[in-house]
């Protein structure tokens, strides 16, 4: 089997609202852990109480991709304003 290769170039990575996209993700975690909490007996009789932990657990690695989401965000911006030519996605 030959090795396969590639024909082009890969695009560029796209560069969206970052910071928001996981804000949004970190409350939807939150919230779906908020809404599992009053249900809490009942997973924890049929063995899914891994459900509530996993959203709260979500929520919480969220709270840490905001804080390196934000300084990522901060340090692009300072980059590019330092050297107007640098493109913003290079590091």
């Amino acid at each position: 089997m030959a090795k396969w290769t590639p024909r082009h170039e890969a695009p560029e990575p796209l560069e969206g609202p970052v910071v928001a996209t996981i804000i949004g993700g970190t409350i939807l975690w939150f919230v779906l852990f908020l809404v599992q909490l009053p249900f809490y007996g009942w997973f924890d009789d049929h063995g899914h109480t891994w459900w509530v932990w996993t959203c709260l657990a979500g929520a919480g690695l969220g709270l840490i991709g905001i804080w390196y989401v934000r300084k990522r965000d901060a340090a692009i911006k300072r980059a590019s304003s330092q050297d107007p030519t640098a493109s913003p996605t290079a590091q």
